[in-house]
């Protein structure tokens, strides 16, 4: 059994982490920390875990982590770059679904996130965690650093269109939408329901930090210079994550051969659905499940693409794809204790 303690267990993330954790056939839940809720069974909190795990919360002084086999990090940005060298030097492997291992550049990372970067040179040992387009590096890694939930759809929609050089990688056009849960659970009058129910705005227009972790990315797959326009907004529910992608075509190609390029690049992505060209995906079809769901459009059979992509923000976009890292990293199928079906209605 894998032994797993979770860092910063009272938010969605580390909750999430948990409903996944705990029915997982191959993981012992060891440790939880939450330096607030010290000695509170988790139970207690989340009422939907009772029976299923027994664990009480620990302040980190308490929490032995370092006899873990792996530490995910559900925290706020700067917590894991604190702790993760220690728990590195003990042998054990580390998964951060912040951002402090996301970006190579510490200066890039500094001017994003206004703190310092106390590890860098830790950095360039991080793998990045989309398994989808970065298998072999998770499966050898002991720190990897979970994507954000945003730049997921956008690397998962952009990456066989910029691989085959089909596209204008200077005129990238993201209209991205996310359910409230991806604020994080704390109390800020944005996020309140009086405030966010029946609206629907735009925000981080001007720049957004999820657009150079995202730009690094797509860099990867072209020689081309990558320019991206990424408007996220927020949207009057509690999961979910639509983005839609817009790019210029620079060759000839049928929608068929479109379609083919798709399904031949996700054929072995148990969690990426290619849906039939001219599909229109919903979130609710991928709620609470790790499934990623994606599909072409092509207005006027004329020279601009268009990808619907959607998933749930805390299970793909997060917690889940933290899981689906942890399955490759201990030799396991990627699929293990990720296979829930998304609910409806």
């Amino acid at each position: 059994m894998i032994k797993v303690g979770i860092v910063g267990g009272t938010g969605y993330t580390g909750v999430e982490l948990l409903r996944l954790l705990a029915v997982h056939p191959d993981v012992e839940l060891t440790a939880i920390t939450s330096r607030k809720e010290d000695g509170l069974p988790v139970a207690d909190m989340f009422p939907s875990l009772r029976g299923r795990v027994n664990l009480k919360f620990s302040s980190p002084e308490n929490a032995d982590l370092t006899k873990c086999d792996v530490v995910f990090f559900a925290t706020p940005h700067g917590v894991a770059m604190a702790q993760a060298p220690a728990l590195l030097k003990a042998g054990v492997k580390v998964i951060d679904l912040a951002a402090d291992f996301r970006i190579q550049e510490k200066a890039v990372f500094e001017k994003w996130y206004k703190i310092e970067h106390t590890c860098p040179d830790l950095l360039e040992h991080a793998a990045y965690g989309l398994a989808e387009l970065n298998r072999e590096d998770i499966k050898k890694a002991n720190l990897v650093a979970n994507p954000g939930c945003y730049p997921t759809t956008m690397q998962l929609g952009y990456y066989p269109l910029l691989k085959n050089g089909l596209v204008d990688a200077g005129s990238l056009i993201a209209d991205c939408k996310s359910g409230v849960s991806g604020a994080g659970r704390k109390a800020e009058i944005g996020t309140l329901f009086s405030e966010s129910s029946d609206n629907f705005k735009a925000y981080g227009v001007a720049g957004h930090r999820h657009t150079p972790e995202t730009s690094a990315q797509l860099q990867r797959f072209t020689s081309d210079k990558v320019s991206l326009i990424f408007t996220p907004h927020l949207v009057p529910m509690i999961r979910g994550m639509h983005s839609t992608l817009y790019a210029r075509l620079t060759k000839d190609i049928s929608n068929e051969d479109l379609q083919k390029l798709f399904e031949d690049q996700y054929k072995d992505s148990a969690f990426v659905d290619v849906m039939p060209f001219g599909s229109h995906p919903e979130t609710r079809s991928t709620r609470g499940s790790n499934m990623l769901r994606l599909a072409l459009h092509r207005p006027d059979n004329g020279n601009t693409v268009i990808v619907l992509v959607v998933q749930d923000n805390l299970v793909k976009g997060a917690s889940g794809q933290a899981v689906q890292c942890m399955n490759l990293m201990f030799g396991l199928e990627e699929t293990t204790g990720l296979m829930q079906i998304a609910l409806l209605p």
